[in-house]
């Protein structure tokens, strides 16, 4: 389905499944995916699934520092899209349509895609 993979910040390489449901992830303890991070509000960041279009969706919840997608703010509701990064305070997430069945695989398709995300070097 898809699955949210902590890329930066002291939980690096934590991951979430989303499934069809609505996530929320934030600092507060009761979330699906806590981010440890004093910048993250309690209730930072809603992913939901939209089942008409068969897309995840992104809302800010009115977070004291926001939302960033792509080094764009995060305004309205916005379907994500592959290996989309996600901002929240001073922890990335990175966003795939992909599932996985433990830590180490969810690693593994982040340490690939960010070889693809590698500018190249001219000399």
């Amino acid at each position: 389905m898809a699955s949210i993979i902590i890329t930066s910040g002291e939980q690096k390489g934590e991951y979430l499944p989303l499934g069809r449901r609505t996530n929320v992830i934030g600092r507060a303890e009761a979330l699906p995916m806590q981010i440890l991070d004093d910048m993250v509000s309690r209730k930072h960041l809603r992913i939901r699934y939209d089942e008409q279009t068969n897309e995840h969706l992104a809302e800010d919840m009115n977070s004291k520092h926001g939302v960033i997608i792509n080094n764009r703010k995060l305004t309205t509701p916005t379907v994500l899209k592959e290996g989309d990064l996600i901002y929240v305070g001073q922890t990335t997430l990175m966003f795939t349509e992909k599932d996985f069945d433990d830590r180490e695989s969810a690693l593994a398709h982040y340490k690939k895609a960010g070889e693809r995300q590698r500018p190249t070097m001219i000399e």
